[in-house]
């Protein structure tokens, strides 16, 4: 072990009650504070991020195929087929869109019916089994609601509902039965959609066309570059969209989180370094007559200056294992018991969210590192203009 090694470690952690001990146990509660709130802030962010994407990507796909004009599409085999082939996509719905109004003994609200088949997985069912498979057009007279249609009509599963579609200058009437209760927390989405099969709203409109086809992607398929891929192989009239370009509203919010984040890891790295800086400025200055007999004892500036480093680096990595254990100890507190809550009407989520992600942990510990280390030079600098004769004289 090397002698400067040895010197950092007395002085960093020596038992009795002095002014340096008190200076490095806070330094170490400081780093240890801002790598805890750097780790919480990425795992919030990540989490906040992927879970109000994740719900957008579950009613409505990653990418949309309509017609450039907005008309019904009919159902292309072979276009469906090829799309099936390609490696990103995972499954492809069909569905058509009609406004509706729904009636439920004296009370109204319109609605948009969205057809999809009974085949489709119900995003966010959360009461009732959805669609059942007795008799072959069962589903016909079946409907989904929002848990908040549900409760603005006091519509309870397995009710009967009423649906008015206006086609051709007539009203058309259909009794539905409530076979599943849904809610995704978007309210824009909870207050205005309903689900039915495609084939009633086909039937209504007496043909088999399509609005459109909802596209999900495989994990971690990139949206935008399948969605280009997707543009090569439809025909001419058709267009694939990633549904990012649908909702921008939502996607631009999510993206201001991540300036936010950037912002408050900005921040407190700027707090750590300043702190370790003060730090080891105060414990120089303390052992300025430390460093004045070294050098009348012929200790070179580097030597010194390894005592210093060293005992920088005592601070630093007790401070960032010690963060990192407070920062990835409330994350899985958090993602396990969901014990914060948010306001899901003003953030589309009930429980704060949280996502760690092993290369960003890893970033923060090693890059933390680094640029502590970089920074523990600057002080050290001043060693070389410690004179000796003054610094042994130094009280």
């Amino acid at each position: 072990m090397s002698t400067a090694f040895e010197i950092a470690k007395r002085i960093s952690f020596q038992k009795q009650k002095n002014y340096t001990r008190f200076i490095v146990r806070l330094s170490i509660a400081a780093t240890a504070i801002s790598v805890a709130a750097i780790l919480l802030t990425f795992s919030i962010v990540n989490g906040f991020q992927a879970t109000i994407a994740n719900k957008v990507y579950q009613f409505w796909g990653h990418i949309r195929v309509a017609s450039v004009s907005g008309e019904p599409l009919e159902q292309d085999a072979n276009t469906i087929a090829a799309f099936q082939k390609h490696p990103a996509v995972k499954t492809i719905t069909p569905f058509v869109s009609q406004s509706t109004v729904l009636s439920f003994e004296q009370d109204i609200e319109g609605v948009v019916a969205r057809g999809i088949p009974t085949s489709t997985q119900i995003p966010f069912l959360r009461k009732g089994k959805g669609w059942t498979n007795t008799g072959k057009d069962s589903m016909l007279n079946e409907i989904i609601i929002s848990d908040n249609i549900a409760k603005k009509l006091n519509v309870q599963l397995g009710a009967t509902v009423r649906l008015y579609f206006l086609n051709t200058g007539a009203v058309q009437q259909r009794k539905l039965k409530v076979v599943g209760i849904y809610h995704s927390g978007i309210e824009e989405y909870d207050n205005q959609f309903v689900l039915v099969d495609i084939k009633l709203l086909q039937q209504l409109n007496n043909n088999e066309l399509v609005e459109g086809y909802s596209i999900v992607l495989n994990e971690n398929a990139p949206i935008e570059a399948t969605s280009a891929e997707l543009q090569k192989i439809i025909p001419e009239n058709w267009v694939a969209t990633s549904i990012t370009n649908y909702y921008p509203q939502i996607f631009d919010w999510i993206g201001v989180q991540t300036i936010n984040r950037n912002v408050t890891i900005t921040i407190m790295l700027i707090v750590a370094i300043i702190n370790l800086l003060t730090c080891l400025f105060i414990i120089m200055l303390e052992r300025i007559t430390m460093i004045g007999t070294l050098t009348a004892l012929g200790a070179s500036q580097n030597f010194i200056r390894k005592i210093f480093l060293f005992q920088a680096s005592f601070i630093c990595w007790t401070g960032i294992l010690l963060g990192a254990m407070i920062g990835l100890g409330l994350s899985y507190l958090q993602a396990k018991t969901g014990w914060i809550q948010m306001d899901e009407s003003a953030y589309f989520i009930k429980e704060l969210p949280i996502k760690m992600d092993a290369v960003q942990i890893i970033s923060v510990l090693i890059g933390t590192a680094i640029i502590s280390y970089i920074s523990f030079l600057l002080p050290t600098l001043w060693i070389k203009k410690i004179s000796p004769a003054k610094a042994i004289q130094f009280d």
